[in-house]
């Protein structure tokens, strides 16, 4: 009974063989590809799981794992893939093939996770540095300007270094870099002058980061016009100006040319309001006014509001008020209400504080019997531009009185 058994296990395992063997060889080799990817993806999946485990509370391998499960399920398939493609029945000459096009893929797939680590510790650093202090804007834009701009270099760098391996996977080019390298000289200095920009531009990135004339929100003055660090690139700074405008400047121009930054050490910023006004102003009513607006408004910041007469010129003086903000947009809105009220106060309180110009009227028996000399001065030495007040008054009522009248 048992020999009848293996004579029967015997004849169907050589069915077996003799059906496998009519197989075409190319088509038992796609199925043990397909077989060995199928295991890896299954592989990976336990992997992955077994490391959820054991990094619990790790957040960046946690965000690490999750954002590049897709890519490194196919960069571990691929590898399988690869692996066992040699050994298959296939054409040698496009099993080669095959391998090299799966080995550049692989190796871009290693770099896009390379790219998704960087991204991860530079999120999961600027999201600890938040927690840690949310009070201290300015330390916050240190930082933010120095992730941003490091993450840039850094995956700048990530891509060019993916992209030369890629290359380099075949034999052509890497003989051709390597004889490239060799033989330096001129191809070198003709290459260096070209990319001579960017790399400039990244050095000057590396340089912002670490020196930090610049920070992503700082208020600067830009070739003359006024505005805002918006974004801070590998290769430029986008400054928003006042009116919305955006102006691209390089970023090699913040290290060689000056500029003005209004908050470099601290956000705080003094405004000021320059107001003309007549010799008759009440200077003391009109600083007082300016302590009520500033007490009133939400933009003060309640450290200094100063009114000082700062010039004065033949007809007019100038009166500055010095306000203070806690940032220059604050500090420009500040402004524009302190002039707009004082303005109004001096109209409506003390015309007589408004610039205007002084003009002598008089006829000629006037002005004979008061002195006049023939090129329009008086006897006191006045002309009839700069009079004062009081004569402009007796003139104006001596203008009035009928010709006929004594």
């Amino acid at each position: 009974m048992k020999e009848i058994d293996l004579d029967r296990i015997e004849s169907i395992l050589a069915a077996i063989y003799d059906a496998l063997s009519r197989i075409p060889g190319s088509v038992v080799g796609v199925v043990a590809l397909a077989l060995g990817a199928g295991a890896a993806l299954m592989v990976h999946a336990l992997a992955v799981a077994l490391l959820r485990r054991i990094f619990t509370g790790r957040p960046f391998v946690q965000s690490l794992l999750t954002r590049s499960y897709g890519p490194s399920r196919v960069a571990i398939a691929i590898f399988v893939v690869a692996a066992l493609l040699p050994a298959m029945p296939f054409d040698g000459y496009l099993a080669d093939g095959a391998v090299r096009i799966l080995g550049v893929v692989l190796v871009l797939l290693l770099g896009w996770i390379a790219a998704i680590a960087v991204d991860i510790a530079s999120a999961l650093y600027m999201r600890r540095f938040y927690r840690a202090d949310t009070t201290n804007t300015l330390l916050a834009r240190k930082h933010v300007t120095q992730v941003r701009i490091l993450k840039r270099v850094v995956t700048t760098l990530v891509g060019v270094v993916t992209v030369s391996a890629a290359l380099m996977t075949f034999d052509t080019v890497r003989q051709y870099g390597v004889s490239l390298f060799a033989s330096a000289g001129a191809a070198g200095l003709v290459v260096g002058l070209a990319a001579r920009p960017l790399f400039s531009n990244l050095i000057a990135g590396v340089q912002l980061a670490i020196t930090q004339p610049i920070r992503i929100g700082d208020a600067v003055i830009v070739e003359n016009e006024w505005g805002e660090i918006e974004e801070i690139t590998s290769t430029y700074v986008v400054v928003r100006v006042w009116d919305l405008r955006r102006l691209i400047v390089p970023l090699t121009y913040f290290i060689e040319k000056p500029f003005q930054n209004w908050t470099r050490d601290n956000q705080d910023i003094f405004g000021t309001v320059l107001i003309h006004a007549d010799y008759a102003v009440p200077v003391a009513r009109v600083r007082k006014k300016l302590e009520e607006i500033v007490a009133g408004s939400a933009l003060w910041d309640g450290r200094v509001a100063v009114l000082q007469v700062t010039d004065a010129t033949e007809r007019t003086v100038e009166l500055r008020a010095l306000v203070s903000a806690r940032s220059a947009g604050e500090a420009f809105d500040l402004r524009c209400e302190v002039r707009e009220k004082l303005i109004a106060y001096l109209r409506a309180e003390c015309p007589e504080a408004l610039p205007h110009v002084r003009t002598a009227v008089s006829d000629d028996g006037a002005r004979g019997r008061d002195g006049a000399t023939a090129d329009g001065a008086t006897a006191d030495g006045v002309t009839a531009a700069g009079v004062s007040a009081a004569g402009r008054s007796s003139a104006l009522a001596a203008a009035a009185v009928p010709s006929g009248s004594a």
